[in-house]
């Protein structure tokens, strides 16, 4: 299996405060990538604080997207792309793209990615939420952590699969 996974977190509405990325080929994790992001006005809403723990001083002196788009470009580029809950992290990029007039014809955002959710509650996990279907699999997980909850969705679909639970899922 070959695949990246994805992870966003965000600080208000879709605005990326941090981006993890994890490269898979022939079922192993061959790469990562972690940034924290600015976002626009470097504005958080509280709650977001509250889930992910990222502040306004954390990101202060972090890119803006455009700085690291070409990286996260290159590494979604031709690839088969993995998010636990993947309508979440592909709106957040698409319209993050949209706020600032990049162009991602080649990641054709308009499909679905692969999701790790949805293969859980077609597998009938008791819970599809990341962090439950980590304890099932013995998965490490710094949840809401963008590197970690990247290469935990990896790690699961890794998992789902030698289960027999599908063929990758668009």
């Amino acid at each position: 299996m070959n695949f990246v996974a994805i992870d966003f977190e965000t600080a208000k509405q879709h605005h990326i405060c941090a981006v993890g990325i994890v490269t898979v080929e022939n079922s192993q994790i061959v790469d990562e990538y972690y940034t924290l992001v600015q976002p626009p006005y470097n504005e958080y809403n509280w709650h977001t604080i509250q889930v992910h723990g990222i502040q306004p001083q954390d990101t202060e002196d972090a890119p803006i997207f455009p700085d690291i788009y070409d990286e996260v470009y290159r590494r979604l580029k031709g690839k088969v792309v993995v998010a636990h809950n993947e309508s979440f992290d592909r709106n957040v990029l698409r319209k993050t793209l949209e706020d600032y007039r990049l162009t991602a014809e080649d990641l054709d955002l308009t499909k679905r990615w692969d999701c790790t959710m949805r293969r859980a509650r077609k597998a009938k996990y008791a819970s599809s939420k990341l962090n439950e279907c980590c304890k099932i699999h013995n998965i490490e997980l710094n949840h809401h952590e963008a590197l970690s909850d990247a290469r935990a969705c990896a790690l699961l679909l890794i998992e789902l699969e030698n289960a027999g639970n599908g063929t990758f899922d668009f």
